[in-house]
């Protein structure tokens, strides 16, 4: 039948394709929500959101970030397992030194965001590439 979206079978009313098509939206939705949530909950520290800042300029090794920081054992150790067992963050060893980068896209984007609405002076471009310059 002309008219009709391309989903809908033809010569039907499009109420059950329609209503399979809107639970499958909300299910999606329901799961794109739940990984938002686990997202956020792991960003939702503020010793995390620090570590992520840093991060967020590329690649570090422990030892900087806790002179950085000024984050000490054991709680940088717990912050950076919890960022590490949620998958946002990724290490490699080279030696003795363990070293620490952001492997979640999402993430990066959510730290980009929230550099652009809380750290960026007025007027500034917000490069979000660069989180936690010094001002």
């Amino acid at each position: 039948m002309d008219g009709l979206p391309e989903h809908l079978p033809d010569g039907g009313d499009g109420a059950e394709s329609a209503e399979s098509a809107a639970d499958i939206e909300v299910d999606a939705m329901r799961g794109a929500a739940a990984r938002a949530c686990g997202l956020l909950k792991v960003l939702a520290n503020p010793d995390r959101l620090l570590l992520m800042c840093q991060l967020a300029q590329g690649e570090l090794r422990v030892g900087d970030l806790e002179a950085r920081l000024g984050i000490r054992q054991p709680t940088l150790s717990q912050q950076l397992g919890v960022l590490r067992d949620s998958g946002v963050v990724s290490t490699r060893r080279e030696g003795k030194h363990i070293f620490y980068a952001i492997a979640s896209p999402q993430a990066m984007a959510v730290m980009q965001t929230l550099y652009q609405h809380y750290c960026a002076e007025p007027g500034d471009p917000g490069d979000p590439g660069d989180l936690a310059a010094p001002r």
